[in-house]
């Protein structure tokens, strides 16, 4: 790379950068990032690139981020919407500013790229950040309260665990915070008021990861004020109050009034959300980005557009304020953006335009462009290549020396030049190739050189660097029910009730936490938390509520035989199915060979470590002698296509056919597509075979799919016809099975007794049904998204007429395309023409589920060749296909769906690198119930661990289910709820398989204890809750050290009270042994009886020396040839039986 950077330095373009003045032309952001990167190598010196707009901003750091040492590249971003930003700041965004804060006020050298809106935002200034930057040290004395209210001024929200940036929690003496300059967050253990240690922890187990001396704590917004700032703040607002309330109408007056008051007493008490931000500049506190960068090299690029943006920004700006101002919801006049010229007067000492045109002779043009992909095509490449060696020298950089060598031969049998070169070998005419990694290429028109990478030989896109920081990826759905306050469970003996929390209850002097739990009648019922085994969360379709049990009645032993039965019923099925399958002959498929090895090589990307074992597990399947029944599961965009044609081409090495079966034509199209890129190499025959193809054409395909000369046929149900025959048919590829008709199920149901099936959801499979199935019918899971994948921007926001125009404007100028929802079919049409009359160049198309099937994917089919850029349409969207360049999603009344549904319509956006937007519209002023409050907020604030997800997880996977056991099931699941149902199911197939190996689970000897977690040690029952499962957990000392471990990690130093929780699973867990033979309580001491086996073993002396050594008041008997020792309830009593138990070999003889 740094040989293509050396090319470029001697370019004028790099001249005019290095002088820091003029007019420069370029024509495309690709050629850009080589210019600047070049620029940069040869002259490390500050410089902020401003887009017009955080689509071609983003696009150029991703690009440019790669070209240069790691950390030089900084990015600013904000969202483009005034309207949005006051709603919801993405933290994804703020993350990158704070870093970028931090790089400009550390580093003397830097490429910051921006774009217009975030140039003209009002930012703390860079004293200001300095300011409330926060390092701390062991031993530093600082007192824990000062500590959390500087976090809140710093902008850190509360949380109960700490796992994602911006947040911090206590408990104790403890201090846990994320702050976006660290992988991980930060715990802060104090000793009274002094820092006693400093630790780096992981947040999927909380545990310790790394010990520090001390860190550097960032803030974790862009409002940063002291409350010193607030008065005069609030003096000069009110002046604009008081002449907004003269000019607004009376009827708004109160209205004003209420949001002026409440947003002045949001500022008292340091609200840091996006709200407060256009009150930031009358804080005294703000500059613009530029003033971080005073020494700086400016671009404007391009300037015309950076002046339009900012044109169009202050309409909007002045528009919106007004609009909210008339509703008597925001002031007018406040001081939101700085003005463009004024800024840049400030700043015009190095600036420079930057056009894609040249119109004046002083114009300095870099006279490069960007190469297209040659669409993997041999006979394309060799003519392009032979284009390129007759006018200039090729330079091919490849990742691999296989990719090297295979291409050196291929060159070479084409009668090329070819020289393989290091990094400091001249280039030599013809072709050169060198090894390195790069992600894209380049024609160099003035150097004469054009650099050709593995993005314009294959069409591969090497991934490109993450755009955040600490926001790596889309979050994934977990599998994660945690039991709160006002959830229904299900108790083995007493059936459905509330749990209302964990009670501490106080009998003859010991404290011990229970469950308390409401039944029908106002019963209610405390069970010792040690026992909360005996209940399971109870989980239904959403929104379902169930009928609380009665305690003492006999109705849910009723219920229980009832689902039993089911049950019964449903593993007979199962079973049968398995052991049809393990008694036909199937086709052993034999191990990979060459061509499956350059098949999977030439995959554009690396697969995920899931794709990787998805592809395992099937292949093994496949190479035993009996019929393959798999479901691989895995969100839309996850991989499952490529680990299905992996399979795919091992059958059709075996001189197998295979066949692709889809829910619609639009999927078959696809997939047909996908199929024809990825076989091209390859001497494979792929036919489609659906309603889009000709009567005459399909004849021609049934021939030579009987003939044997079609490898791989993909299609609707059309395929599953009588009149669709093949020669040798090895392996069916089923998607989404659960979308097909009963008929259709039947047919597959029959072709899965004799060949190899495998099945691709994209619906979640719970892991109790996981379970329940391992043995049954192989399951393999994809959870891992793809590396580039980037979360979705969503803001909950009431409808208005302007907001959904400038969001749909904002999309189709970024050459988007949108999603439209609107869930009546009655008007949707009046939708769509309204949309059509009042946004220039909207092309907008109409789907619902009431048309006619071919007519719908019709309309779906022009969408994704781009001759709509807007789709009006109903949930017909909520399952289907992949559409990479719709980025923006706005869904009216999006209280009325449920979240799962939420969860999977807003997943139809966000598939690609770019930015994708989520718009969840509701009526203005209207009530909302609770629910419907609780759903969107859920959904905005969706976090890998967020209840949003718990919920929206816990219906897909019921649904799921469903698909798997048969939709019949759900009435009997809902009566008894989710987990009982599953448990209840997995009992009946162990039984009617033989499997009993159950893991033995240590009694719990009931000991009057005064062991319990009180409130000021864990203040948070799902954290107590948790802890009690920890604690049951431990099976041996080893692992119960490690749980005593963790606690004093997350927690601090054990109280009394956990101190003895801990030591009474020890008594339980030493025990549990076969030389114990029975424990005994009595009032004053507790009895332990050793066995006849042990007692034999005893000599008499160790055993006096131990207990002398222990405590003279343990009294020994020998009854029945067992020895008895009464330990007194005295001192740490429980803690003397530990170590005796502990010791039990001291005495043993021999």
């Amino acid at each position: 790379m740094n040989k293509i950077l050396q090319l470029i330095s001697q370019n004028p373009a790099v001249e005019l950068l290095r002088k820091g003045k003029g007019r420069l032309i370029t024509s495309d952001i690709l050629d850009e990032a080589y210019l600047l990167a070049s620029a940069y190598q040869r002259e490390p010196r500050p410089y902020v690139i401003v887009k017009s707009n955080l689509y071609e901003a983003s696009q150029l750091y991703q690009a440019l981020s790669g070209l240069v040492e790691e950390g030089a590249c900084l990015y600013f971003p904000m969202d483009e919407s005034m309207r949005m930003e006051v709603l919801a700041t993405s933290p994804e965004m703020q993350s990158e500013r704070i870093q970028s804060y931090q790089a400009l006020t550390t580093r003397e050298n830097y490429l910051l790229i921006t774009h217009t809106h975030a140039l003209l935002r009002h930012v703390p200034s860079s004293k200001t950040f300095t300011e409330f930057r926060l390092n701390i040290r062991v031993g530093d004395t600082v007192e824990m309260s000062d500590l959390k209210r500087q976090l809140i001024q710093m902008g850190y929200q509360y949380i109960v665990k700490v796992d994602e940036p911006f947040y911090f929690s206590y408990r104790g003496g403890i201090i846990d915070v994320y702050s976006v300059n660290y992988e991980q967050p930060i715990r802060i253990e104090f000793f009274d008021n002094e820092i006693d240690s400093i630790r780096l922890f992981d947040t999927a187990s909380q545990r310790t990861s790394e010990t520090l001396d001390e860190v550097t704590i960032l803030p974790a917004t862009d409002l940063l004020y002291q409350d010193a700032d607030v008065a005069p703040a609030i003096q000069e607002i009110t002046e604009v109050y008081n002449r907004c309330f003269q000019k607004l109408d009376p009827e708004r007056q109160d209205e004003l009034d209420d949001r002026y008051h409440l947003d002045m007493e949001n500022l008292r008490n340091h609200d840091t959300s996006s709200p407060m931000a256009k009150y930031y500049r009358y804080l005294g506190r703000s500059s613009s980005i530029l003033d971080y960068c005073p020494e700086a090299t400016i671009l404007l690029s391009s300037e015309s557009g950076v002046k339009e943006n900012h044109r169009m920004l202050a309409e909007e700006a002045f528009s919106y304020q007004l609009e909210m101002f008339e509703e008597g919801r925001m002031l007018l006049g406040l001081e939101i953006y700085e003005d463009l010229e004024t800024l840049l007067s400030k700043h015009n000492k190095r600036l420079i335009s930057v056009e894609n045109f040249k119109t004046k002779s002083s114009d300095v043009v870099f006279e490069a462009r960007a190469i297209d992909p040659f669409i993997g095509k041999e006979e394309l490449m060799l003519k392009r290549l032979r284009d390129f060696t007759s006018i200039e020298k090729v330079l091919m950089i490849l990742p691999s020396e296989s990719l090297i060598r295979n291409m050196t031969e291929l060159l070479d049998s084409h009668l090329f030049k070819v020289h393989l070169l290091s990094e400091n070998d001249p280039l030599l005419s013809g072709v050169n190739i060198m090894k390195g990694d790069l992600a894209f290429g380049v024609e160099l028109l003035y150097e004469k050189v054009a650099v050709l990478t593995p993005r314009e030989l294959f069409g591969q896109i090497k991934p490109r660097k993450k755009s955040f920081v600490k926001y790596k990826n889309a979050r994934v759905l977990k599998d994660f029910d945690d039991l709160q306050v006002g959830d229904y469970i299900v108790h083995d003996v007493h059936g459905i009730g509330q749990y209302l929390g964990i009670k501490t209850l106080e009998v003859s002097g010991n404290h011990r936490d229970y469950l308390y739990i409401a039944y029908r009648g106002n019963d209610t019922l405390y069970i010792p938390v040690e026992q909360f085994k005996m209940i399971r969360k109870y989980t239904s379709r959403e929104g379902k509520a169930p009928k609380l049990n009665k305690l003492g009645g006999t109705e849910w032993a009723k219920t229980k035989q009832r689902i039993k039965k089911k049950a019964d019923g449903l593993a007979d099925s199962l079973i049968q199915l398995y052991a049809q399958r393990m008694s036909q002959p199937g086709f052993a498929f034999g191990p990979d060979g060459p061509d499956q090895l350059a098949f999977e090589a030439s995959f554009g990307y690396e697969l995920t470590d899931d794709q990787a074992q998805a592809v395992q597990e099937i292949k093994h399947d496949m190479m035993l002698p009996r019929p393959m029944d798999r479901l691989l599961c895995g969100d839309v965009g996850f991989g499952k296509t490529e680990v299905a044609l992996r399979a795919a081409f091992k059958a059709i090495e075996s001189h197998k056919q295979v066949v692709m079966l889809c829910p619609t034509t639009i999927l078959s199209s696809q997939h047909y597509r996908t199929m024809i890129d990825r076989f091209k190499d390859f001497p494979v025959e792929v036919a489609l075979l659906n309603r889009f193809v000709s009567a005459k054409h399909t004849k021609e395909i049934l021939t030579k799919l009987k003939e044997g000369t079609i490898d791989i046929l993909v299609g609707t149900h059309r395929v599953l016809s009588k009149d669709v025959q093949f020669k040798d048919l090895g392996l069916l590829i089923v998607d989404e099975e659960q979308r097909f008709g009963v008929r259709h199920k039947e047919k597959i149901k029959e072709m899965k007794k004799t060949i190899d099936v495998l099945t691709l959801t994209a619906t979640p499979i719970p892991r109790t049904l996981q379970m329940s199935l391992m043995g049954i019918r192989g399951l393999s899971t994809i959870n891992t998204p793809p590396e580039n994948r980037l979360p979705v921007q969503t803001y909950v926001v009431e409808k208005s007429p302007t907001m959904i125009k400038q969001i749909i404007e904002r999309e189709l100028a970024r050459q988007g395309q949108v999603f439209y929802l609107y869930n009546r079919t009655e008007d949707i049409d009046a939708v769509a023409m309204h949309l059509e009359q009042t946004i220039p160049n909207a092309k907008v198309g109409v789907g619902h589920g009431r048309m006619d099937k071919a007519d719908l994917e019709d309309v779906m089919m022009k969408f994704i060749n781009q001759d709509f850029n807007i789709l009006v349409c109903t949930t017909i969207i909520e399952t289907g296909i992949d559409i990479p360049n719709a980025n923006t999603i706005i869904i009216e009344d999006a209280d009325h769906f449920g979240l799962s549904q939420l969860y999977q319509i807003r997943g139809r956006v966000g598939r690609s690198d770019r930015y994708a937007y989520a718009y969840l519209l509701h009526r203005p002023n209207k009530e909302m119930t609770p629910e419907a409050t609780k759903r969107l907020k859920a959904i905005k604030e969706f976090t890998e661990l967020g209840s949003g997800y718990k919920i929206a997880m816990r219906d897909l996977n019921i649904r799921g289910a469903g698909d798997i056991l048969g939709g019949e099931q759900a009435g009997f699941i809902d009566s008894v709820g989710f987990d009982m149902f599953m448990r209840i199911l997995q009992e009946v197939i162990d039984e009617k398989t033989g499997k009993t190996e159950e893991k033995e689970e240590i009694p719990s000897i009931n000991l009057t204890t005064d062991g319990y977690i009180p409130q000021n040690y864990v203040d948070s029952d799902l954290e107590k809750l948790r802890l009690y499962q920890r604690l049951d957990e431990a099976d041996d000392i080893a692992h119960l050290d490690e749980v005593k471990a963790e606690l004093t990690d997350l927690y601090g130093k054990l109280p009394r009270e956990v101190a003895t929780l801990v030591e009474k699973r020890e008594f339980d867990i030493l025990c549990h042994d076969d030389r114990i033979d029975h424990v005994s309580e009595q009032k004053n001491g507790v009895e332990v009886t050793l066995s006849r086996e042990l007692t034999s073993h005893t000599d008499g002396n160790l055993l006096m020396e131990l207990v002398t050594q222990l405590s003279r008041n343990i009294r020994i008997a020998y009854t029945f040839d067992k020895i008895t020792l009464k330990f007194p309830k005295e001192g740490e009593w429980l803690g003397t039986m530990n170590l005796f138990l502990r010791q039990v070999d001291r005495f043993v003889k021999g």
